[in-house]
């Protein structure tokens, strides 16, 4: 089943790399008491997560804290190292916290994944992204296959 706005964030432990080295941190800790705008990709380091999601989100961090979001995050079906990496090599900073979804346990608890097997990608995210306040879903916006139209940084500072 499909996550739907006016739902809460399911409960999952996700680890990610930080300063400190390898990290827990669940969704309680990302969300409660917060508004957060999370978007995700089907993979890092592919053309249009590249070239154009994560980038947007990047540039509008400023705009997104101007308007009471506490946290943008990306999240992906990738591993913690992949992550960083792709954060080093878009200049990502703090801007937007980097959350790996290593195994897909959040993206299918949320009913967002996709079978990415014809193009080599195993099993990931579709494309998305939501706004949640205190864990519950305020905004979701999901893409058709293929598109990069509704989960833009640009479309989701509407949404907040």
């Amino acid at each position: 089943m499909t996550i739907k706005v006016g739902d809460s964030i399911p409960s999952v432990t996700l680890k990610h790399l930080t300063e400190s080295g390898m990290q827990e941190v669940t969704t309680e800790e990302i969300f409660k008491g917060k508004t957060v705008v999370m978007f995700a990709v089907p993979g890092a380091f592919t053309p249009t997560c590249s070239a154009k999601h994560l980038p947007g989100f990047v540039e509008q961090a400023d705009a997104f804290k101007a308007k009471g979001v506490d946290a943008v995050v990306c999240m992906s079906v990738n591993d913690p190292f992949v992550m960083q990496a792709w954060a080093k090599a878009n200049n990502v900073g703090n801007k937007v916290m980097m959350l790996p979804d290593g195994n897909g346990t959040l993206t299918k608890q949320l009913g967002l994944e996709m079978d990415g097997t014809a193009y080599n990608l195993g099993h990931r995210s579709q494309r998305f992204a939501l706004v949640a306040k205190d864990g519950k879903v305020t905004s979701l916006q999901v893409e058709k296959p293929g598109a990069f139209e509704v989960s833009s940084a640009d479309n989701m500072l509407k949404q907040v």
